[in-house]
């Protein structure tokens, strides 16, 4: 793939590309000069077509997409007819990128990056493979597990082993104790059947695991139908200030910089468009770093509240995204080391050994064979050799890794996955055996 060079952009094709960019009100606020330095020439750098249809989820985790459209950041980068739109689900995401744009689908956009593997071999796709391409991680924390007030006196937190008694009580009454997540098989699932399993709670005998879409989490926990959930904020902060429940943990407190959503396009579609890819890519990295700075925070939540975006009042989603965490239940941590991040420590890079993380993790819990190939499926789905081309198309050589690894990986229960080693946390106890 031809190599990009900076100096490029700033020519020809930038006639036609950058007076429609001035004048789409979208870039309005973005600097004329900032434009000037990144607009496509024609000389064979430029994207194959202006468009490409991207859907999201309204959670704080994509927030980098929105960003890139509302800030016209995809039009500086040639692609101004790029449109995002949102989704209710994650099971309508996936169907959508089934489909594609061409049938009234989506070409890519902001998914749970299991989600991307599931697809691509055709698990979670009725057994129609559909191969997708991971482009970049679109953030790492930014998760946590919330209770109902039911169980507020017990004043739960990383050990959820008080609630062993709780449940078991319930069950032993005829009810179902439900704990939902947004999808099976994705890091909100492995997160809650981790904090359930630290407290001697079988999430699979001693719990029903449901899926709830995230926009609908909120209102399953008032109807009463569960005990539980594990999502992306601002839900669960909708929840503590409709005082019908409080956080127990934030995922980053159980894996410090996990790997959580990806940005994610169709092979086909990418194959087809290398140049528009790389586009989007750059475009949506541009706005992961504009995310992470605190001057652009104010803004941000002006924008991510509107009715087309996240749709939720500004002061629900604030407090979170600054590090601030009120768990609703007297616990407040300022400066919280574990919030969502989308470009510092590396959260942009899609390491490939988050991937291996996930297949094995998939092992462990029955779902796949110990015996799958790992590393022929993340050599096809992840692409972060164009995310090095795309960091340095945008000026950010710098935070090129050295490895596609990050190394030996710690957790709140004591494990470690060390992907020299996958075979030995595939070992490892599921459910921690009181003692």
């Amino acid at each position: 793939m031809t190599k990009l060079d900076r100096r490029k952009f700033i020519t020809a094709a930038g006639a036609t590309i950058l007076t429609h960019t001035l004048t789409n009100s979208s870039t309005a606020n973005v600097p004329a000069t900032n434009l000037k330095n990144r607009v496509y020439s024609s000389s064979g750098n430029s994207p194959e077509v202006t468009t490409a249809t991207l859907g999201f989820v309204p959670v704080t985790s994509c927030c980098p997409l929105i960003i890139a459209k509302a800030k016209g950041f995809f039009a500086q980068y040639g692609m101004p007819n790029v449109k995002v739109m949102k989704q209710p689900s994650w099971a309508v995401m996936r169907d959508k990128l089934m489909l594609g744009a061409a049938d009234d689908g989506l070409d890519g956009g902001h998914l749970l990056f299991p989600m991307i593997y599931l697809m691509s071999t055709g698990e979670i796709t009725y057994g129609r493979k559909i191969p997708m391409y991971i482009l970049a991680r679109m953030n790492v924390n930014g998760q946590g597990i919330s209770l109902a007030n039911t169980y507020k006196d017990l004043k739960i937190g990383i050990d959820s082993s008080p609630l062993k008694a709780a449940f078991a009580k319930k069950t032993q009454s005829g009810e179902t104790v439900r704990c939902a997540v947004p999808y099976r098989r994705v890091t909100g699932d492995f997160f809650m059947r981790w904090w359930l399993a630290y407290g001697g709670i079988d999430p699979d005998k001693d719990t029903s695991i449901i899926v709830i879409p995230p926009p609908q989490m909120v209102a399953s926990m008032r109807s009463g139908s569960m005990e539980a959930f594990a999502v992306v904020d601002p839900w669960h902060h909708r929840l503590i200030k409709q005082k019908l429940g409080y956080s127990t943990v934030t995922t980053g407190e159980l894996w410090n910089n996990h790997p959580e959503k990806g940005f994610t396009v169709r092979a086909q579609w990418v194959d087809k468009y290398p140049q528009a890819a790389k586009a989007l890519l750059a475009a949506v990295m541009e706005a992961q770093i504009w995310c992470d700075k605190p001057e652009n925070k104010e803004e941000l939540f002006q924008i991510v509240s509107q009715r087309e975006w996240i749709g939720v009042k500004s002061e629900l989603l604030r407090d979170r995204l600054l590090g601030k965490f009120d768990y609703g239940n007297g616990r407040v941590v300022e400066n919280s080391p574990h919030a969502i991040k989308y470009w510092r420590d590396s959260a942009s890079y899609p390491f490939k050994s988050h991937d291996l993380w996930f297949l094995t993790e998939d092992m462990r819990w029955g779902y796949r064979s110990p015996d799958f190939a790992t590393k022929p499926l993340i050599d096809a789905v992840n692409r972060e050799d164009l995310w090095r081309e795309a960091a340095k198309l945008i000026g950010q050589e710098a935070a090129i890794p050295a490895s596609t690894s990050r190394g030996i990986e710690k957790f709140f229960n004591g494990l470690e996955f060390d992907p020299e080693n996958p075979q030995a946390y595939l070992r490892a106890p599921k459910i921690r055996i009181a003692t």
